[in-house]
């Protein structure tokens, strides 16, 4: 427990005893002065009443005014009705008050009757007086009991505190001062030991991570370390990738020799120079600054940047990663400053690039004879070449149908080749999206009256023109509802909405099919991917083509999926 907080419970504790005690005792001292005031004040009085009315009842017969002065004690002795049977017996006293003066041939009788009345009346006061007096005692009683407890347990908390208190904060201070002294004469392996979680344990905890930092600061050797210096510098200089070390202020404390060639730079112009400083002279280390971010907490990789190396135009990949390290005791981690690499992949472009040729170069020899064999499909299934059997015509179909394949393939491979090379010819033009809908669906229609599938199209009237490449992007849309029907049950929906928001037209084609793992939507327009599980029937470029397609146009492309209830791809173009 904290020491703040076991001040405040004890203090706090005895403040609210001390607050009680006084509660109890102007508690107690006022029932006291209620109980006496109300001897005082009602008891009293009506003895002081009967009296008088005993004193005038005795005058009667002497004095003429002795009458008077019996009414009135007897009217005050009404209005002064405190006791039980007290209200009978002064109505009673009343009526042989009034008996008496009526018939005065009974005077002796009544007088000894009213006598009796008074007697009555006094005794029951009486009675009143000694109830409340005992009354009085016992809470006299209580309020000894009472308030001598809680002063009991107010002297019981002050002496605790007077003994505990002074020790709890002296002895760790006197610990403490001992352990500095240790560590003042070098004696760092001096450690303090609070097993408390108070404030003194923090401090503890705090003060022997510092031993334990001295400790291992004392006991390093200084030509190690400068031969581990060493040895990295020599492991970072014989890297084939440029690599810049900057610490937390983006002040340059290493490079290796492949960078300070890139950069044009000598070693001793960039040591210890800030890489802000070092960008207003040279453009790379301007692009690689760029980007430079201290808040950023993993590494993040760019786009290639391309640079004159090696005699040849050479392409590298730029590579940012913030360093941390947890220092020694401590348990978050401290940013120590940025690690730039730019990994050299010329060789994999200059392969990609074959790549690429080698696929557009085989994709178009391949669309001849894929023609030609299209071509003697139509002339087997002409009636003037002659009636095949049913086994032929189904050898036919198939072969049909593989052609088809092999076409649309080959073209999604020129469309991925015309991507990877940057080779997109974009004829752009103020285009009606009536007109590309109209294209897109008289493509798909034969493939949609195959499996009965009906188009709701939920087209806003009038729509704006925009400003795209027809042909693509209806081969966009035409792609969406390939593959919304493909995925479709028979006899589906298929929802195809056209419409204006916010100065943006957005197409979207929504399907009714099994939808698709939040795991994979963020992939689905990655090339050649194909979901785990899904019909495999296409190449896995269609969507990546398309995404090139719409992003080359200034587009937005995406996909609002989940499983069992369908997918709605979209792409939109500001108007």
């Amino acid at each position: 427990m904290k020491t703040k907080t076991k001040l405040t419970l004890g203090v706090g504790l005895l403040f609210l005893l001390i607050v009680l005690l006084s509660v109890i005792s102007i508690w107690y001292v006022n029932a006291l002065k209620k109980d006496t005031e109300n001897i005082l004040v009602a008891n009293y009085k009506t003895l002081a009443y009967s009296r008088q009315m005993l004193i005038a009842l005795d005058d009667i017969p002497e004095r003429a005014g002795s009458l008077d002065t019996f009414r009135s004690n007897l009217e005050k002795q009404l209005a002064n009705l405190t006791e039980p049977g007290e209200r009978e017996a002064t109505n009673k006293l009343k009526a042989h008050f009034n008996e008496l003066i009526r018939d005065s041939g009974k005077n002796d009788a009544y007088y000894k009757l009213i006598r009796q009345d008074i007697g009555e009346i006094m005794r029951l006061n009486m009675n009143a007086i000694a109830r409340k007096s005992d009354a009085a005692s016992l809470t006299a009683e209580n309020a000894n009991i009472w308030i001598g407890t809680t002063g009991a347990l107010c002297f019981i908390i002050a002496f605790t505190l007077l003994i505990n208190l002074p020790g709890n904060i002296a002895n760790p201070i006197r610990e403490l001062t001992n352990s500095i002294r240790e560590i003042t004469a070098h004696n760092y392996h001096q450690r303090v030991h609070f097993e408390s979680n108070n404030e003194f344990g923090e401090l503890a905890h705090s003060f022997n991570i510092m031993a334990e930092k001295l400790e291992e600061y004392a006991g390093s050797n200084l030509s190690r370390l400068l031969m581990e210096k060493k040895r990295i510098e020599t492991l970072i200089n014989n890297m084939h990738d440029p690599v810049i070390g900057l610490d937390e202020n983006q002040v340059v404390i290493f490079t290796n020799n492949e960078a300070l060639q890139i950069v044009g730079f000598k070693k001793e112009e960039v040591i210890g120079k800030k890489i802000i400083e070092l960008a207003l002279y040279n453009d790379l280390l301007r692009l690689l600054a760029k980007d430079l971010n201290l808040q950023e907490t993993k590494p993040t990789k760019k786009e290639p940047i391309k640079i004159f190396a090696d005699g040849k135009e050479s392409f590298f990949e730029k590579e940012h990663i913030p360093i941390n390290i947890v220092p020694t005791g401590e348990t978050r981690p401290q940013f120590i400053g940025h690690v730039i690499m730019l990994k050299n992949i010329t060789p994999f472009r200059e392969l990609d690039l074959a790549k690429t040729n080698f696929i557009a170069t085989v994709s178009h020899e391949l669309k001849t004879p894929i023609s030609s064999i299209k071509m003697s499909l139509e002339l087997l299934n002409n009636k003037l070449t002659g009636s095949l059997n049913n086994e032929q015509q189904q050898l036919v179909a198939g072969i049909a149908e593989d052609s088809n394949r092999l076409l649309l393939i080959t073209g999604e491979l020129l469309n991925m080749s015309q991507v990877e090379t940057g080779n997109i010819q974009l004829n752009l033009r103020q285009s009606k999206p009536e007109e590309i809908l109209h294209y897109a669906l008289s493509a798909v229609q034969t493939a949609a009256d195959h499996k009965m599938i009906h188009f709701d199209l939920q087209v806003e009237d009038p729509l704006p023109n925009v400003k795209v490449d027809p042909e693509k992007t209806a081969w966009v849309l035409t792609n969406f509802l390939s593959n919304a029907i493909r995925y479709s049950p028979e006899q589906g929906t298929i929802i195809i909405s056209i419409r204006l928001e916010a100065k943006v037209l957005r197409f979207s084609v929504k399907d009714n099919g099994r939808g698709i793992d939040e795991r994979y939507t963020q992939r689905i327009f990655e090339r050649y991917f194909q979901i785990p599980g899904s019909n495999r029937s296409g190449s896995g470029l269609g969507l990546a083509i398309s995404k090139e397609f719409i992003e080359a146009q200034g587009g937005e492309i995406g996909v609002e999926s989940a499983l069992g209830i369908g997918s709605t791809f979209y792409f939109s173009f500001p108007v």
